[in-house]
């Protein structure tokens, strides 16, 4: 019964059908359920079809995510807890979890509905969406994700080097849009394979390979990257970045 509950629970907010998505309201939860969001209460079954139907049109309508549910479901007497993740609709990392917590009713139907967002699904949706606009190549767009005030690192010697003039240091999101914007003058393609991404509540360490070719000599390279990320509030405070900097060096200088 508990599988069943938290399969119908899941597959409300994926419903694209609205009379289908309102009865399915109606059968989960109470006529005076209740969902609460760490900013917001939800009551009633209007209240909550609304709120489904907003995250349906926002999130899933687009065709760029679904919900899905994590096999961590724990259950105790009327109280069910489990994990909820949006993923992208093409399959890949969670860009968002929650923790749902629901106390049912004698009908085994809805009255209490908690959800809970950690720091870990803040700081990943954070690091998805700066990836995203990474690949964008908007200098502005890109510097929208960070803090006023930046903690930025780039493995590099402290004196710099003059082939590659963007390697210095930076401390303001202006700084940050102005560090991106030199990356796309001194380059003609960029890209890159992300190998991983790694979550430890605010903080993000993101593995892989940055490819790019030098725009004066059409020199193409490859260098392997760490890149270390913190999140807070939902914008990143922290830029470490770990690179094979001999190997840039050489392409701006052969």
């Amino acid at each position: 019964m508990t599988s069943n509950l938290i399969s119908r629970y899941v597959a409300v907010w994926n419903e694209p059908d609205a009379a289908a998505r309102r009865s399915t309201v109606a059968r989960l939860w109470a006529e005076d359920g209740v969902q609460y969001t760490e900013t917001a209460e939800h009551r009633g079954h209007d209240a909550l079809e609304a709120r489904v139907t907003g995250a349906y049109d926002r999130f899933v309508a687009t065709g760029e995510f679904v919900f899905a549910a994590a096999d961590d479901v724990v259950t105790h007497h009327d109280a069910v807890t489990f994990t909820t993740h949006m993923v992208p609709a093409t399959g890949g990392a969670p860009v968002w979890s929650g923790t749902i917590f629901l106390l049912l009713d004698e009908d085994g139907r809805i009255r209490y509905d908690h959800q809970f967002t950690g720091a870990e699904a803040s700081t990943r949706a954070a690091v998805t969406e700066f990836l995203a606009r990474l690949a964008g190549g908007d200098p502005d767009r890109i510097a929208e994700l960070f803090a006023d005030g930046v903690d930025w690192q780039l493995d590099w010697p402290a004196a710099g080097h003059p082939a590659v003039p963007w390697i210095r240091e930076r401390s303001t999101r202006a700084d940050v849009a102005d560090h991106f914007r030199q990356l796309n003058e001194f380059h003609g393609e960029r890209g890159g394979v992300i190998s991983r991404i790694l979550v430890d509540g605010r903080d993000a360490v993101v593995l892989g390979d940055i490819r790019q070719t030098v725009k004066a000599t059409g020199l193409a390279y490859s260098a392997r990257c760490a890149l270390h990320l913190t999140v807070d509030s939902g914008v990143i405070t922290r830029y470490h970045v770990y690179e094979d900097s001999l190997a840039v060096a050489r392409a701006f200088t052969a």
